[in-house]
């Protein structure tokens, strides 16, 4: 029997360090890779020490306890460079470790594999957050890419964006391969009682937002719509993380402004377990998405596999996922051509927003017809294990 293929994940998040969504992408990526008996999948991850056979967790170097946070970043990489000897191939997720990725395969002369989940060019907000480290996060990426041996894009609206931000890369190495879900842990699970414990009445419809707060996921924007429900329409936002005091404050006070003038404003700002945000989407009946960015959208695929009829942005890899009218619907936005993702008009996408969701939380059978055909779709489009055999393609490809 031939010697499996070892291949080296590096990845900024992973269990049970996980805040976005590609931290889930990555641990199921490496469940599905691990499941092969022609492969050895190691992962080289951020972060306290993980008691998992075959993966190796790297912390910040104390010398660069009070740096910048992009050095910081950089410090973890050149140890997961260092302990990725004897692979044959390195996939690095996010521009965390796309530099640990680069430096191995320039010192062990192996092929880098680089998965865009996102990208820097079109997240001039995180300038907000990291200051001078976006221009070093920049640096890393473009880096990363233009030297990679193939680039995955989680969508085809992804990969469009990668050779329109880094047009020297070329084509033919841009691969599209999408995120998936595990229809086994998103499934639909009725737990009324633990709704309530959150706060919610499972007997009223709902709306439920799930992201972290940040200008990308558009919360301001859901925000500003939900004040146009009806009603009787409860409003549940699993949102925390955010990026910056200053969106942390306008959601707060968004927030408020809702809770003064209408019942059933309900907050969780911790990271709930995934029971919990199973029975919430369950139970709810729509989920929302007012991204403004987003290179295919986990979440999506987390609501339709819980049955949850789903209203998104129509932007980046959405509509590859939601389809309009028949899993949910989709909201056309203008965007700025800056990076930024800022709609040309957001009072009307606001009101268009807050037009779609009201006319499916308002017709529940409706609703519930959508989120079947999303549970169908999710199953049968989404699975991870046909992903990892089109990922095993995309690391054949790399070597040849």
């Amino acid at each position: 029997m031939a010697q499996p293929l070892r291949v080296d994940v590096l990845t900024k998040e992973y269990p049970p360090e996980i805040y976005g969504g590609a931290g889930v992408h990555v641990a199921e990526l490496v469940r599905a890779l691990r499941a092969r008996d022609d492969l050895e999948t190691r992962v080289h991850a951020f972060g306290a020490p993980r008691d998992e056979a075959l993966t190796t967790a790297h912390a910040d170097p104390a010398e660069l306890a009070g740096a910048n946070a992009a050095l910081r970043t950089l410090g973890v990489d050149l140890g997961m460079a260092a302990a990725t000897a004897g692979t044959d191939l390195v996939h690095s997720h996010t521009w965390y470790a796309n530099f640990a990725g680069h430096l191995a395969a320039l010192l062990h002369d192996v092929p880098h594999v680089v998965t865009a989940h996102s990208l820097e060019p079109l997240r001039p907000w995180k300038a907000e957050q990291l200051g001078g480290g976006y221009r070093v996060s920049s640096w890393v990426e473009r880096t990363a890419y233009l030297a990679a041996a193939r680039v995955v894009a989680v969508s085809a609206a992804m990969r469009d964006d990668v050779l329109a931000s880094y047009p020297e890369v070329d084509p033919a190495k841009v691969d599209v391969v999408h995120n998936g879900i595990d229809t086994e842990l998103w499934r639909p699970t009725p737990d009324p009682d633990r709704v309530r414990e959150l706060g919610v009445d499972p007997d009223r419809p709902s709306v439920v937002f799930v992201g972290r707060i940040t200008r990308q996921k558009g919360l301001p924007l859901f925000l500003r719509a939900a004040a146009a429900l009806p009603p009787e329409v409860q409003l549940v936002l699993c949102a925390g993380a955010p990026d910056t005091p200053e969106i942390e404050a306008e959601v707060r006070g968004l927030v408020e402004q809702l809770a003064a003038s209408r019942s059933g404003v309900v907050w969780i700002a911790e990271m709930l377990p995934r029971r919990d945000v199973v029975a919430l989407l369950t139970g709810a009946t729509v989920f929302a998405c007012p991204s403004v960015y987003e290179p295919l959208g986990i979440v999506n695929l987390e609501a339709m596999a819980c049955e949850t009829a789903v209203v998104a942005t129509a932007t980046g890899g959405i509509p590859e996922v939601v389809v309009h009218g028949e899993t949910g619907l989709l909201v056309p936005i203008e965007q700025a051509d800056d990076g930024t993702g800022t709609p040309l008009d957001p009072d009307r996408y606001v009101a268009d927003f807050a037009a779609a969701l009201t006319e499916v939380v308002t017709d529940p059978d409706r609703a519930a017809a959508m989120g079947r055909a999303g549970r169908a779709r999710a199953v049968e489009s989404f699975g991870w294990a046909a992903i990892a055999d089109r990922t095993l393609e995309v690391y054949r490809a790399a070597l040849a």
